[in-house]
Formats: C-alpha cells, structure tokens, sequence
C-alpha cells in the first residue's frame, strides 16, 4: 500500500516500511503506475492529481461532520491516528489538537517557527535570532534571544500542558520542540497511521 501526503512544499511517500519526498513543484505524479491513497492541502498539486485513476483522494472518505468545515485535512487526520491526547503538528505552522475517546475536542492553529523567526526579525534587526529551545521557561530571560524565545514557546508550553493528557509531536519541527515537551512522544509518521484507519474504514483495500 502507497500512501502520499502532500503539503505546500512536498510529496511525502510512504509504503509501510520506506519513506521518501518528491518537490512538489518538480515531480510528476504521472510517474507513478501503482495505486496511492493520497491527502493534500496543496491547491495546484490537486488539479494535477484529480485526472489520474490511481491516484485515490482519501479526504473523499472522512466523516466531515466530526471536525469543523474548514479544518485542514493533515490535521483530520493526525486525529484519526490517535484515540486520546494532544497532537502538536510543528510545520509550517503549529497545530495543537485534541482528541479524547476517540473523538476531536478542538485545537488552535500558532505560527510555525520559520514564520515567528521572521515576524522577528522584521520588527528589528536587532531581533534576528533562532530560537532557544532549551531556554528555562520557568524563568523570566535576560537576554534578546531568550526573551524571544520564551515570548515564542512560553504561551505554547502553557497551554498544551495546561490539558494535562499525553501529548504527540508529529511534523518537520517536532525533534525542536521536544526540547519544550520532553515527555511527549514523537510520531513522525503519524499521518500515515490516520490514512490508514481511513482506508481500513472506508473498505478501499
């Protein structure tokens, strides 16, 4: 079984033990012969895709009525894959959602790290840093990259815990921000483990 998810800037292929990226902007998915069960939340990769027969749109078989209208379909299906807890998809931006007996409770969307850096740096130059991930949050910073970084990470830290329940890091940020969750579990396949609840439920294979 081939599944693909697709984002902004990549096809993320994974076949149950192999995973590899294409560039969403170069790769022809008519290249591929085999059946994929696929996400995407790219606009331009959609229309390429919707031609091909063997290319199987997965958002096609969700039970929408779960989730709010507009909910990104890599989120959806970040909750498929759990049955209790918080999932904290560090990509392009960071969603927190949560999930409880099988079923979502709600979540936020926080601007992704690359995003923040930047919001930063175009305040002032004098606030060009990356982020300190191993800054102490329990303690108020006293120099321009921890302040930034506590500023950053600190509401996000608080929130997610304030919950209380396990906690999931997926996405390309997740190993950053395990530094600010040590006691999370990283899932960097977590997606795939949704899709193939999807396809397990919805009888495609």
């Amino acid at each position: 079984m081939l599944l693909c998810d697709i984002g902004n800037t990549s096809y993320h292929f994974y076949d149950g033990v192999h995973e590899k990226k294409e560039d969403a902007a170069s790769f022809d998915p008519r290249t591929v012969k085999e059946k994929v069960y696929y996400i995407c939340v790219n606009g331009a990769v959609l229309q390429k895709l919707s031609p091909l027969a063997n290319w199987v749109n997965l958002e096609r078989h969700v039970d929408r009525s779960r989730y709010y209208e507009t909910m990104g379909i890599d989120r959806i299906m970040a909750c498929e894959a759990i049955k209790n807890g918080i999932v904290i998809d560090a990509g392009s931006a960071i969603t927190v959602d949560k999930v409880q007996e099988g079923v979502f409770a709600g979540g936020f969307i926080y601007p992704g790290v690359r995003a923040m850096e930047q919001t930063y740096k175009n305040i002032s130059s004098a606030l060009d840093y990356s982020f300190n991930y191993k800054v102490d949050l329990d303690k108020m910073p006293k120099n321009s990259q921890d302040a930034i970084s506590y500023g950053y990470l600190k509401p996000l830290q608080a929130e997610v815990l304030s919950h209380n329940t396990e906690l999931i890091l997926t996405g390309g940020d997740a190993r950053k921000l395990a530094c600010v969750f040590p006691r999370a579990t990283i899932d960097e396949l977590l997606l795939f483990g949704g899709m193939q609840k999807i396809i397990q439920r919805a009888k495609l294979c």
